[in-house]
């Protein structure tokens, strides 16, 4: 028995089924827990194949224990293991606002993870529409855009409008009174007049590059 088997089966296939590894939610596990289940990813195997491994919404005292194991990229609430080598690929990530960004970086880290090459904007919400603007030239090399909003979530569609890239657009929890914690956000990405634009989940910045990465993988097979 494994340390982990007492709370986690892990799959240990997953990378090779479907080119994603497992990663760990942190959230409502404890610091122990967490840390076995990480360790035994890390840890040496003859199942399985070896691959990057990702935690997210870890606590501070979370992050605190699990920053021991291993040299890991960490921001927040996402750390990061034993990243891919560079696929080739270039994701953007692009955020309204800088109150987005903690969503933005889990997706960001998930993708440099995963090796892709991330191209970061922020702070360019359509308040200000001519910091958007200014900013699509650094958008060209991008295979695929994922987009976060929060307020009434306009972003996604506006860059939809004005780019050719495929666009995953992230609701997050940021407003004021009726943004109803990124259901209005969501509600209005999902009701988007752009064509084309895939929607996930209030805050989810990981589902989100998981998404991104499967594109960018079949645009570059």
């Amino acid at each position: 028995m494994t340390s982990s088997d007492a709370v986690a089966r892990l799959d240990v296939d997953r990378t090779q089924r479907i080119d994603l590894p497992e990663a760990i939610y942190c959230a409502g596990k404890t610091t122990q827990q967490c840390v076995d289940i990480v360790s035994e990813l890390l840890a040496p195997s003859d199942h399985g194949v070896a691959d990057a491994v990702v935690a997210t919404r870890a606590t501070p005292e979370q992050q605190a224990a699990l920053a021991e194991l291993a040299p890991h990229a960490h921001y927040e609430s996402t750390l990061v293991w034993r990243p891919r080598p560079p696929s080739g690929r270039t994701i953007a990530t692009v955020s309204a606002g800088t109150s987005d960004l903690d969503v933005a970086e889990e997706c960001r880290l998930t993708l440099s993870a995963l090796g892709h090459n991330t191209i970061p904007l922020t702070d360019v919400g359509v308040a200000g529409l001519h910091r958007l603007t200014s900013t699509l030239p650094q958008l060209e090399p991008a295979d695929v855009v994922v987009a976060f909003a929060g307020m009434e979530g306009a972003l996604p569609t506006v860059l939809a409008g004005l780019i050719a890239q495929p666009i995953v657009a992230v609701p997050t929890s940021v407003g004021y009174g009726t943004s109803f914690e990124g259901a209005t956000a969501l509600l209005s990405m999902m009701s988007s007049c752009a064509p084309g634009i895939a929607v996930v989940g209030i805050d989810n910045g990981y589902g989100a590059a998981c998404a991104a990465h499967r594109i960018a993988r079949a645009i570059g097979s």
